[in-house]
């Protein structure tokens, strides 16, 4: 935390702009070694968050870059540090001499993700704040972004904090009595404590209700489009894409490997897959492609099972039917402009499979909306979000430490309920407290916070 940190914060490759950044105690120090401006004037008597035109110069007086410095005081920055952040024209060469050039004056790369870790060290964000900084990059869907963005505006945090002090006043109340048993104090009766504890209870299973939500706007859904060759596969991938990505011939095994690509159904990110039609196969390149899509169905949080409608169910629909047998799935008969030999009502109960199905006929485009509204539907039931007040929680983290917070206020309650001493109480009620601490970074391990903020880009 000591160190002043620098890193490139735009995609590397020609564009317009690209930014380096600086943040520490060095910062404006640096600038000024290496910004001239036509005025003279130095970056440390420069307005924040204003931009003021110059050249970065090397050592020897050599102009790099024609720029824009910006230097923004800690009190208003990002980090809570002095920054100073250096636009320049985007190119590899220029970006990264500008880089060399700030090091060279003292300052350290960047770690992933510490610009982002130093605004949480230094209270600018909480924990669940930071991570929406992440969602924010990664979202994939307007209704992702507008989870994140709540969740970056602090709804979340608003609501663990809530629970959390009402649980520390508890804890408080409880502990006094251990500490001043002799004193005249007036304590909260056990079902006083009791009715509050399963107030805060109630207000984590509300948010618990929607976690599955939150997560699938954050990740999406892995989607694999599966089936024998030549049923329509790389069709359907293509009409629910809306444009020609994966080729498509009358001829069986033209696709060898997988393909992937997202798509946006009513806010909920979809990552397709197509895979190479399964069958027994001689050729080493599509049995290689076959094994891919084999592991592809085993990591798919949904399947597209494709039947092709105009032929007889083979041997190969019910060896694919086995393999899939339990997953969350939805059966899609198509080629339905060609003489049916397939019967939907008997369809499932031939391949022995629970699922939902659809009939299309993706080379005529018919009951696609069909189709787009069973895919939701299998992954989401109701309204997707449409407003980013909305409290949800974004990642698997968030919901285990809510899990057990709830399981301890359980064990809490179990624990009055038998009668045990205020001892016992005091530590069901501080595993729940520190658990919605760790949502909040109050109470999280530095593995915690090592593990999330190196999921970020070096300039974030």
């Amino acid at each position: 935390m000591n160190n002043t940190i620098t890193a490139i914060s735009t995609p590397l490759g020609e564009g317009g702009i690209g930014i380096v950044r600086i943040s520490g105690k060095r910062a404006f120090l640096v600038a000024d070694k290496i910004f001239r401006s036509p005025q003279e004037k130095k970056p440390f008597r420069f307005e924040s968050h204003k931009l003021h035109y110059g050249h970065i110069i090397e050592s020897r007086g050599r102009i790099i870059d024609e720029v824009l410095l910006s230097v923004m005081f800690a009190s208003q920055s990002y980090t809570r540090e002095d920054t100073v952040e250096i636009n320049c024209h985007s190119g590899i060469v220029v970006l990264k001499k500008i880089l060399d050039l700030v090091i060279e004056n003292g300052v350290r790369l960047a770690e992933p993700g510490e610009f982002t870790k130093r605004a949480f060290l230094n209270g600018r964000i909480d924990l669940s704040q930071a991570e929406a900084v992440l969602s924010i990059i990664q979202a994939k869907t307007e209704a992702g972004l507008r989870a994140a963005v709540g969740q970056l505006e602090g709804h979340l945090s608003l609501k663990i904090r809530e629970i959390r002090e009402s649980l520390l006043d508890i804890r408080t109340q409880i502990e006094a009595e251990i500490d001043f048993p002799e004193e005249d104090i007036p304590f909260v009766s056990p079902e006083e404590i009791l009715r509050k504890t399963e107030k805060a209870k109630a207000k984590i299973e509300k948010i618990l209700e929607k976690a599955e939500q939150g997560i699938i706007l954050r990740k999406g859904i892995l989607t694999a489009i599966c089936g024998k060759p030549n049923v329509g596969k790389s069709s359907i991938f293509n009409v629910l894409l809306k444009k020609d990505r994966a080729i498509v011939t009358p001829v069986p095994g033209t696709t060898r490997d997988t393909v992937e690509e997202i798509i946006d159904l009513k806010g909920i990110p979809f990552c397709l897959v197509d895979t190479a039609g399964i069958r027994e196969s001689e050729g080493v390149v599509e049995k290689e492609g076959i094994i891919r899509s084999q592991n592809s169905l085993k990591k798919a949080d949904l399947i597209l099972f494709i039947i092709d409608g105009s032929t007889d169910i083979a041997k190969e629909d019910k060896q694919i039917a086995k393999e899939i047998k339990g997953k969350k799935l939805l059966v899609i008969i198509n080629k339905i402009d060609l003489p049916q030999k397939v019967s939907p009502r008997k369809l499932c109960q031939d391949l022995d499979l629970e699922a939902e199905l659809v009939s299309i006929s993706a080379t005529e485009e018919r009951n696609l909306p069909l189709l787009d509204k069973a895919i939701t539907n299998s992954v989401w039931q109701g309204e997707v979000c449409s407003s980013a007040s909305e409290v949800l929680i974004s990642n698997l983290r968030q919901k285990g430490s809510l899990i057990k917070a709830k399981q301890a206020l359980i064990n809490f309650k179990q624990g009055i309920e038998k009668k045990l001493s205020e001892e016992f109480l005091a530590v069901d009620l501080k595993e729940a407290i520190d658990c919605l601490g760790e949502i909040s970074g109050e109470t999280a391990s530095d593995d915690i916070l090592e593990r999330i903020f190196s999921r970020f880009c070096i300039g974030k």
